[in-house]
């Protein structure tokens, strides 16, 4: 009898020492931010205000592809990683298909999430330049929670601005960033002057990722000693992220495979970067043919039907102008239970990549991702993050595709997180009382009509 290997796991001695930095090998450049006033390429020290100074400088480093890791974050990268790289042979099974499928599972985290991976990175950099607090937004509560613990190891004071129906939907999430130390606020608030103007505007409003930036980035501007930490979109983010692909490279070949299909949800791109970058930089400089596969909500689809423009990350105003696929700064997503993926617009560096044909996106309805959840957890044990639903719809599909075609595909996906404090969502899907969402192209053209155009 064949002894079939399910989990492979490298040591801490081979986690990666190295980000890695595909913008250095990227054949076209993202294009600048620019200051929204002078529309002016922005420098790193223009960023200081906001950012901590290193990861201002890795947001605007088109040079080194490489970028040390620091041993600090390192060592605190070794309570949960290396993360295992899983053989989903119950999915396998249950879908029957040909396809090898392959998942590197990132909820194994203490928080349960792969956000961990930057927010330890940026609460060490805010650490190590006299820093003494921290804001940030939150959607579905990942990133909060993961930052709120990263900024308990490092001794910062937090204030996490969480998405209004998230803070609602998922009460747990809250409780989480409470025990790790954080002070955490529903946005809209009435604490800020962009979150009064919007309330102003919409006294119901439910918020959005694109409000709580707002209403994050405001108090980082006016309180001392603070700065603002990112948890997807930005470049550094990105970065920090690719730690997960570097490592499942090598696990790939410890299962004796390459993928030919990489897929992963999509909400402003930092799980997506971190699973897709290191295989891509192999398309890139080797010519490899690896395909690359961005799930996102039907909701709220900035890659399927969005505008490459020019637009502000948040709904206020307050960040540079990024080159973006987007729906509008001021698009409002469907209430979604996928609070994480409820974005705007997409990261500056996947935006480039996907205008020059290196990756494309799929969209995926509510409902078809939890009745893929479902089927994961009862094949493979672990009850995803309606976020991971996305890439694991996604993946079904590819894998049905290949049972048809009678292909034997490799396909690698990114479990970016488990469910299991969003077990309210699975009673609402299991209740039969989740619908599905998709804007009208009149609504996506009337937020569209607030960016600016590509000079």
């Amino acid at each position: 009898m064949t002894t079939k290997t399910k989990r492979f796991i490298l040591p801490e001695s081979e986690i990666p020492t190295q980000w890695y930095n595909i913008q250095a090998d990227m054949p076209n450049k993202p294009m600048p931010l620019l200051n929204p006033a002078t529309h002016e390429a922005l420098k790193a020290e223009d960023l200081f205000p906001i950012f901590n100074e290193e990861c201002a400088r890795q947001e605007l480093d088109q040079t080194h592809a490489w970028i040390d890791i620091p041993e600090e974050v390192r060592d605190m990268y070794k309570y949960y990683r290396s993360t295992p790289l899983v053989r989903a042979y119950g999915l396998e099974k249950a879908l029957d298909t040909p396809a090898h499928i392959y998942f590197k599972n990132e909820s194994v985290s203490p928080v349960g999430s792969h956000k961990l991976n930057s927010a330890l990175a940026q609460a060490y950099y805010c650490k190590k330049e006299g820093t003494t607090n921290v804001t940030t937004e939150t959607g579905a509560g990942q990133w909060g929670t993961a930052l709120a613990y990263a900024c308990s190891v490092f001794g910062l004071e937090l204030a996490v601005y969480m998405v209004k129906i998230s803070y609602e939907q998922k009460p747990y999430r809250r409780s989480l960033m409470q025990t790790f130390g954080a002070q955490v606020t529903a946005s809209p608030s009435m604490s800020t002057r962009a979150g009064k103007d919007i309330l102003t505007r919409d006294p119901q409003c439910n918020g959005s990722l694109g409000t709580a930036i707002s209403e994050a980035i405001e108090l980082a501007r006016t309180t001392p000693h603070c700065k603002y930490a990112l948890g997807s979109v930005m470049n550094h983010v990105a970065l920090h992220q690719t730690i997960i692909g570097l490592e499942a490279e090598k696990q790939m070949e410890m299962a004796g495979e390459y993928p030919d299909k990489v897929i992963a949800c999509f909400g402003g791109g930092s799980n997506f970067s971190g699973i897709a970058f290191p295989f891509m930089r192999h398309n890139l400089q080797d010519g490899r043919t690896t395909e690359f596969i961005a799930a996102e909500p039907a909701s709220c689809p900035k890659l399927t039907r969005g505008k490459f423009e020019y637009d502000f990350g948040d709904e206020s105003g307050y960040t540079p102008l990024l080159p973006m696929y987007t729906l509008g700064h001021n698009f409002m997503p469907a209430n979604i239970h996928a609070g994480g993926l409820r974005y705007h617009g997409a990261g500056v560096i996947i935006s480039q990549l996907m205008k020059d044909g290196y990756l494309h996106g799929v969209d995926i309805q509510q409902t078809e991702s939890f009745r893929a959840g479902v089927l994961f957890a009862q094949a493979e044990g672990i009850v995803p993050a309606p976020e991971s639903c996305h890439a694991i719809a996604a993946t079904v599909q590819e894998a049905l595709k290949c049972k048809e075609n009678g292909e034997q595909k490799v396909l690698l996906f990114n479990l970016s997180g488990h469910g299991l404090i969003d077990m309210a969502s699975y009673d609402r899907y299991l209740a039969g009382d989740l619908v599905d969402y998709a804007p009208s192209d009149s609504d996506i053209e009337k937020f569209l009509a607030d960016v600016e155009p590509l000079q």
